[in-house]
């Protein structure tokens, strides 16, 4: 079993930054992929970001490409997101996944889940 942790939210006057962090343990694997996604109240949960551990390739949603950085530390076993210029509709939980295959957007491809972090974005 992967477990995973999230830590960083907060409230945050809009325009300005948060770093959430996502700590695994437990089980390892040489190469996967860890995602970050969010739900807002009433939404569905949706794709932010997402890392290839190995490649360290990147993706991002187009509405927070530019503001949004995703980034890991593989001493750590953790992943980052950078999060700069925020707005009120960046309002949400955010939620750390792990395993992932296939699409990288889509939730149902990752297998491991943090509990998440609520993130408020006063305007």
């Amino acid at each position: 079993q992967l477990q995973l942790v999230e830590s960083g939210g907060g409230l945050v006057q809009a325009g300005g930054s948060l770093r959430l962090s996502c700590a695994a343990s437990g089980r390892t694997f040489s190469n996967y992929r860890m995602g970050w996604f969010r739900q807002a109240p009433g939404k569905e949960r949706e794709f932010v970001a997402a890392i290839n551990w190995s490649s360290e390739n990147t993706y991002y949603a187009d509405s927070v490409k530019g503001r949004f950085t995703i980034s890991r530390v593989a001493a750590k076993h953790t992943v980052y997101l950078q999060m700069n210029s925020l707005k009120p509709e960046d309002t949400a939980v955010y939620y750390c996944a792990a395993v992932g295959s296939g699409d990288y957007y889509l939730p149902s491809n990752y297998n491991y889940w943090g509990q998440g972090t609520q993130v408020t974005v006063s305007s």
